[in-house]
């Protein structure tokens, strides 16, 4: 996660984040880039959405995730822990229903899906991780392997 704060507002991704595998889209924001990407032309819709803001603070026992997924039930949401340790947290958020006499004034709530990916440290005990939510918080807890002291032997001098 980066120190760095954005100037630039709705960011995608950080390149210089090693642990960051946020899909970056070079097609994005150009009228044909659901074609050239195969992406859902309702994501172009979703952008707010589609980039969930995630925190990740490391602790002395764990790495600690938490999303802001307000709206959403933890059954729509999704984590799971891929091979080579790369925690994956997605879900989506359905579109509201519209009825045919609704007259609309304004629609600023983001729908749709997201997808976000960390490359866990070698240290994260992949086996061992827990997820919980509550209003609307996701926080995904991944506790970290004791870091073993070197055992130091005394020993005797002769002389």
């Amino acid at each position: 996660m980066s120190l760095i704060p954005s100037f630039f507002g709705n960011r995608r991704s950080n390149v210089f984040d090693p642990f960051s595998l946020d899909i970056w889209d070079p097609f994005e924001g150009f009228p044909f880039s659901s074609t050239v990407a195969n992406v859902p032309s309702s994501s172009r819709e979703t952008s707010a959405f589609a980039n969930a803001r995630i925190d990740w603070k490391e602790t002395p026992e764990a790495h600690v995730f938490k999303a802001d997924l307000p709206g959403l039930k933890k059954e729509e949401v999704k984590v799971e822990v891929e091979e080579g340790g790369v925690l994956q947290i997605s879900g989506e958020r359905s579109k509201e229903e519209e009825e045919k006499n609704d007259k609309w004034h304004r629609v600023e709530r983001s729908s749709g899906k997201f997808l976000r990916r960390f490359r866990l440290p070698e240290n994260a005990k992949t086996d061992q991780v827990k997820a919980s939510m509550e209003n609307g918080v996701l926080t995904v807890t991944v506790p970290k392997e004791e870091v073993k002291k070197p055992e130091v032997k005394s020993i005797e001098i002769t002389g």
